[in-house]
């Protein structure tokens, strides 16, 4: 796919503001992919959309490949005649519109999903062991869950070592499979139809997977872990001039070396899977592709770790030849060194411009928009920032007189307008703003703060936002920058 001037928006599926605690595949999705496409965008960028575990994180999965069952539509399944609708309505009370709790999902979401399979099983179950023949990763994750779901959901570091017998987990098994079958075929109708609309979707592929989660279990072989499956050293970054204790994301790592020796089969099935399922990808993380962070595991912080070389061009010849057409944006954010930058510049991929960094006095950069190359995204503010109104807030004074001065920020457009208008007027092929920016709210609709346990992936929209005021301010300004 080829990048041309463009904007688009992002916002997580957890964030659109359907009516039952959490956003879905459904209607309010494609109520937001209409607003897209009438904004004039191009674009709708999400977070990664895999079944959330370790501090309600999309950058924790159980599994890198399925879908979070959180986001399957409940109307759409009352319309299929698996639910019945006082049955759902009777499962929520007190809904936050502006807040998602995690805790009264977990516990509404799932007994209504397990009524939704009992009497579509049946039904079904063809077209479901058709749809898990053609995945074989889905045959290892609907053993791993029936297994946690066995063992109190606790991680499979800490399961009893003992044989399950296979009968005692067959239903919940076909629980778990047929789940992933109602999530796709929302999402297969969702992607059309945002497709049919001028839309297309950039999805979000972490380069770590979760300790606690199938890929790991099935295959520990594929990362660096000792004997006992306890890992040897694990993800994160060095302390940088924003923390002096680095962050410790606490990944287990892989064992490069085996995964060239097989051509990284298993990056290839994740790479076609992630791009089967979006139109473009953000692959997150970028430098640690040329090297990477290594915390020793049970150190309490990163500032312990070490560099090493990760598979740098190797890697990405893999992938360009596999996937020539692929549109990837490389997440080349954090400690970029001459290495990082020769390595983008190989693989050809866009990389990443954040504007609230641009402003940054402790740290030179190269994030000022007279400074883009075209071949690159902007990004006013990604998941991990604050909002343009929260920076304006909490950033350093001297910090954001430089930004009333370059942007030429004033109080008739509006202060977060015209640092959108920085953006969107810039050199960049792609401008991707958080919809929160469009929204003109503040520090409290923050997505996520890094290194911050609890608290984050919580913001939704409420119902109401999406105006036609906004949509037309939004066209005329997407238009008026030839995007």
């Amino acid at each position: 796919m080829a990048l041309n001037r463009a904007a688009g928006v992002l916002l997580s599926v957890s964030s659109l503001p359907a009516p039952y605690g959490i956003g879905t595949l459904g209607r309010c999705a494609c109520d937001f992919v209409d607003f897209l496409a009438e904004s004039g965008q191009k674009f709708w960028q999400m977070l990664p959309v895999g079944p959330i575990s370790y501090g309600d994180s999309p950058y924790q999965s159980f599994s890198t490949f399925a879908g979070n069952p959180y986001y399957i539509d409940l109307d759409l399944l009352i319309a299929d005649g698996l639910l019945e609708p006082e049955e759902v309505r009777a499962s929520f009370w007190g809904d936050d519109p502006e807040r998602v709790d995690y805790g009264a999902i977990y516990r509404a979401r799932l007994p209504l999903l397990e009524r939704a399979f009992a009497r579509g099983w049946d039904r079904d179950r063809q077209k479901v062991e058709a749809f898990a023949q053609s995945r074989p990763w889905l045959e290892d994750y609907a053993r791993f869950m029936a297994l946690k779901r066995r063992w109190d959901m606790k991680p499979w570091t800490q399961w009893p070592r003992e044989e399950v017998p296979a009968e005692e987990l067959a239903r919940d098994e076909q629980f778990f499979t047929y789940l992933q079958f109602l999530f796709e075929t929302q999402w297969t109708a969702l992607k059309r139809y945002a497709n049919e609309k001028g839309i297309s979707i950039i999805g979000d592929l972490p380069i770590y997977v979760a300790m606690d989660s199938a890929d790991v279990w099935a295959h520990p072989e594929r990362f660096q872990l000792d004997s006992d499956n306890v890992p040897i050293d694990v993800s994160g970054v060095p302390p940088d001039g924003f923390t002096d204790e680095g962050q410790l994301w606490g990944n287990p790592l892989y064992r490069w070396d085996s995964m060239k020796r097989d051509g990284y089969a298993w990056w290839e099935s994740r790479l076609r899977g992630t791009l089967e399922r979006f139109d473009a990808i953000r692959l997150d993380h970028f430098r640690g592709l040329e090297s990477y962070w290594a915390v020793p595991y049970g150190d309490e912080t990163a500032a312990g770790g070490r560099w090493e070389p990760g598979p740098g061009e190797d890697f990405i010849q893999m992938v360009r030849e596999k996937f020539p057409e692929a549109l990837i944006i490389a997440e080349d954010l954090g400690y970029v060194t001459k290495e990082v930058k020769a390595l983008l510049d190989y693989s050809g991929y866009p990389g990443m411009k954040v504007l609230e960094f641009a402003f940054d006095s402790r740290e030179a950069g190269d994030y000022l928009p007279h400074c883009y190359p075209e071949n690159c995204v902007c990004y006013a503010g990604t998941h991990d920032n604050t909002t343009i109104l929260g920076w304006l807030e909490e950033a350093d004074p001297e910090d954001v007189d430089m930004a009333r001065r370059y942007l030429g920020l004033n109080r008739e457009e509006g202060l977060h307008w015209g640092f959108l208008r920085g953006g969107m007027s810039s050199r960049a092929r792609l401008f991707i703003a958080q919809m929160q920016d469009y929204l003109e709210l503040g520090a409290e609709a923050r997505m996520n703060t890094p290194g911050k346990l609890g608290g984050n992936w919580l913001w939704r929209m409420k119902a109401d936002a999406l105006t036609p005021e906004l949509s037309r301010r939004l066209r005329d300004f997407t238009r008026l920058y030839g995007r």
